[in-house]
């Protein structure tokens, strides 16, 4: 067995197109039945403002599938801490002996977060898209930004975030990358007038509604991933031509179907692992308004973590 620490794992995995198509193959393969999948293992801890996840998933065939344990803890930053932290564990599947143990505090789950933004606009968003607007300031709200270069032609960025200096300490972080960054005091000013919006929040309240949307823009949505957060008002969900989800189940618990919690859902949800592998085509003018909720599913860690260790053991 095998311990590697967050510094080895940075610099053997990054944004790049090969960690994306890893991803994409995870998606696919949830898509087609592939994965075996249970639901999240979720405890909150109120008294630190924490929270802690287990996901896991085993995609058939592969060689090694991951249970990941990631806590978030949203006081940390307020005592010089990261918010979030984490480990994975990699599992023969065919012995179920530990195979290494990815000590990524949270790295990995950055990534592949921000890749499965990338894959939503990629098959979502127009082609020719390249202004985005970000709600939230956070590393992940920055590392959407760079993934989504991956897949689109990305040259402005519209920020709001809750506390304005957040925003512009953002807003610096991309100009030194040749971006176009403008900071915005209101949502509404700031999606006026792009083609992507990602909500990158940790928010209890809907912040983004219908009335600030754009004609034709595709909205990810992937800061709700518990029962108490919310991103998108429900206004949001009934105007799109088409909503997406990574998989109803956990929309409908941790994301942003809890809008219709004990009623039925007055549109129909599409689930972005089929959307990829029976090549679905949502958008079908430049008008289409697409959405897509993203929790965050197991089989992106095992995904991932695959990735990561092949790319260890071979570097």
């Amino acid at each position: 067995m095998q311990c590697y620490d967050r510094e080895a794992i940075m610099a053997a995995v990054t944004l790049d197109h090969e960690a994306l198509a890893a991803v994409e193959a995870g998606f696919k393969a949830l898509g087609r039945g592939e994965v075996i999948q249970p639901p999240i293992l979720s405890m909150a801890i109120e008294e630190s403002n924490g929270e802690v996840d287990v996901k896991t998933a085993h995609i058939r065939g592969a060689e090694r599938f991951a249970i990941k344990v990631s806590p978030g803890f949203f006081d940390n930053p307020k005592i010089g801490l990261p918010s979030l932290n984490g480990l994975m564990m990699v599992f023969s599947a065919k012995t179920g002996l530990v195979d290494a143990i990815l000590f990524d505090e949270g790295y990995l789950t950055l990534v592949r977060t921000a890749l499965a933004g990338a894959i939503a606009a990629k098959h979502l968003s127009r082609e020719s898209s390249c202004r985005v607007a970000v709600l939230g300031a956070g590393e992940q709200a920055e590392r959407q930004v760079q993934a989504l270069r991956l897949v689109r032609n990305i040259d402005t960025v519209d920020v709001w975030a809750r506390r304005r200096q957040g925003a512009e300490t953002y807003a610096e972080r991309l100009r030194a990358d040749g971006l176009r960054v403008n900071v915005h005091n209101e949502v509404a000013e700031a999606c006026a007038a792009v083609d992507i919006i990602v909500t990158a929040t940790p928010s209890r309240v809907p912040l983004l509604h219908a009335r600030d949307l754009p004609t034709g823009v595709h909205v990810t949505a992937m800061g709700s991933d518990s029962p108490d957060k919310r991103e998108l008002d429900a206004t949001v969900l009934t105007c799109a031509d088409a909503f997406v989800c990574d998989t109803r189940a956990q929309s409908e618990g941790n994301g942003e179907l809890k809008a219709f919690e004990g009623g039925e859902v007055p549109f129909k949800v599409h689930e972005l692992g089929r959307v990829i592998a029976e090549r679905q085509r949502l958008r079908l003018t430049d008008d289409t308004l697409t959405v897509c909720d993203l929790t965050g599913t197991g089989v992106q860690d095992t995904a991932i973590a695959n990735f990561a260790l092949t790319r260890l053991v071979a570097g």
